[in-house]
């Protein structure tokens, strides 16, 4: 009996003392895992984060809403608002919290809390993050600062100029050559609305405006120059810097050369027994106008030759507005005056014919215009004739070959009638042929300003479209 009681005393020692293990056990791993859950705000809205051995951590699933977050073995990169951090990867939670590893914020090395391992996610210190990103943090509020536009400055070159946008932090840049101007749109910017006036002769200005959350900047550029962008990322800030100018190389796709870089052609006919070529008067003047402002002319004649009927029709296909200058001539006829023709009809070619049925493949619009394009056309050379006080009637006609071998706008310009005495006679006034040439110029680029506006489908306002 004495026997089996010291037996049962046995047993009972023994399950006591491992009952008392299992609760050290149980005990050691909920104090050795040192995790709390906690909230913390975040740009504005309120998430989860936790407490790691006293610190403040977040996963990389919430952080990943704001900053972009890449793992490579044992090595995190942490990429947002201008900045670039690295982070080794401690698998040692207590370790991790400590200044034991060296991170890396931009291209300064410190000693700091690093990234560990929780449950198998990826989280990352907060008090470190914000002294790289450059951000406000108190326990549970992570404050990142709102982009603004510091400031403008710019600098004249030899062959081009510079703009230097000063911001608070990095923000994505979208740049647009648009017409006759190239546009910055920077997204989530805040900034003052004002025209900047510049030394340099290719940047002459730059126009800042507020659309909705994000800030604009139109600066002029002639189509025949390049414009390069880039970020120089300063521990004060961002800079965001535009070179342009003819010292530029050009880098847009060929595709989009019908856009930035339009033909021109003017195509004057020679009208004999009239004295003075009107026609190349006006034509040459017009053209020069067009050229100083940046746009691609093209004169299918001079004084002394002209190019051949096939090669006035290539160019014909080639151009983005063809514009025949003429004058009306019929024996014993009674007409007089200026009048904007109009071609209708079907097109020779039939993939014209196919887009303008509606059959329009992808940036079908870059290659063949709308039937409504000349109109559009003529209906700015008629408005800019009649605010040089000249009145032009508007026509259609079928027979004008080189017309209808154009796949944008096209129209046949009449200065006057040959057999008139009194269009001849205006016609032989200086005055009377600038006012034309003049109205040609600045009804060319409004319309192909407007198409380039169109066709990068903005709204935001163009600079001025006249030569």
């Amino acid at each position: 009996m004495a026997g089996r009681t010291r037996r049962l005393g046995v047993r009972w020692r023994l399950a006591v003392l491992g009952s008392t293990l299992v609760a050290g056990v149980t005990l050691a791993g909920l104090g050795g895992a040192q995790v709390t859950f906690t909230q913390l705000k975040l740009a504005g809205q309120t998430v989860q984060s936790i407490q790691l051995y006293g610190a403040e951590y977040a996963s990389e699933t919430i952080l990943g809403r704001v900053l972009r977050i890449t793992r490579d073995d044992r090595l995190v990169t942490v990429t947002g608002f201008g900045h670039t951090l690295l982070f080794p990867l401690d698998e040692d939670q207590q370790r991790a919290t400590t200044d034991f590893n060296t991170v890396q914020l931009d291209t300064a090395r410190r000693r700091a809390r690093t990234a560990t391992l929780v449950n198998g996610n990826l989280y990352l210190p907060l008090d470190t993050l914000a002294a790289g990103l450059g951000a406000s943090y108190a326990n549970g509020a992570f404050t990142i600062a709102p982009a603004q536009l510091l400031g403008v400055s710019s600098r004249a070159g030899r062959d081009s100029d510079r703009l230097v946008l000063d911001l608070s932090r990095d923000v994505e840049v979208i740049d647009e050559q648009r017409g006759s101007g190239v546009v910055l749109t920077l997204r989530g910017l805040s900034g003052q609305a004002r025209r900047y006036t510049t030394r340099g002769a290719f940047v002459p200005s730059a126009e800042v405006k507020q659309v909705g959350s994000d800030v604009t900047v139109t600066v002029p550029l002639p189509a025949s120059d390049g414009y390069r962008t880039y970020k120089v990322v300063r521990d004060t800030g961002v800079r965001v810097v535009l070179d342009a100018g003819p010292g530029i190389p050009r880098s847009s796709p060929d595709l989009l050369t019908r856009v930035t870089r339009p033909l021109i052609v003017l195509d004057p006919a020679r009208v004999p027994g009239v004295g003075r070529d009107v026609t190349l008067d006006v034509a040459r003047r017009a053209a020069e106008l067009l050229t100083k402002a940046g746009w691609r002319v093209q004169v299918t004649r001079d004084p002394g030759s002209a190019l051949s009927l096939e090669d006035t029709l290539k160019l014909a296909r080639q151009s983005d507005v063809f514009l025949a200058l003429d004058l009306g001539r019929f024996p014993n006829s009674a007409r007089s005056g200026v009048t904007v023709y109009e071609q209708t009809g079907r097109a020779s070619a039939q993939i014209i014919n196919d887009i303008r049925a509606g059959q329009a493949p992808p940036y079908g619009t870059l290659v063949v215009a709308g039937t409504g394009s000349s109109r559009r056309l003529g209906d700015l050379l008629r408005g800019e004739l009649k605010g040089g006080g000249v009145t032009a009637k508007q026509e259609s006609t079928s027979r004008v070959l080189t017309l209808g071998e154009a796949p944008q706008a096209a129209l046949l310009l009449e200065l006057g009638w040959a057999n008139n005495a009194t269009d001849l006679a205006n016609l032989g006034v200086d005055g009377r042929l600038k006012i034309m040439a003049d109205a040609v110029a600045r009804a060319v680029a409004t319309y192909l300003t407007a198409r380039a506006n169109n066709n990068a489908n903005v709204s935001a306002t163009t600079p001025e479209a006249r030569p």
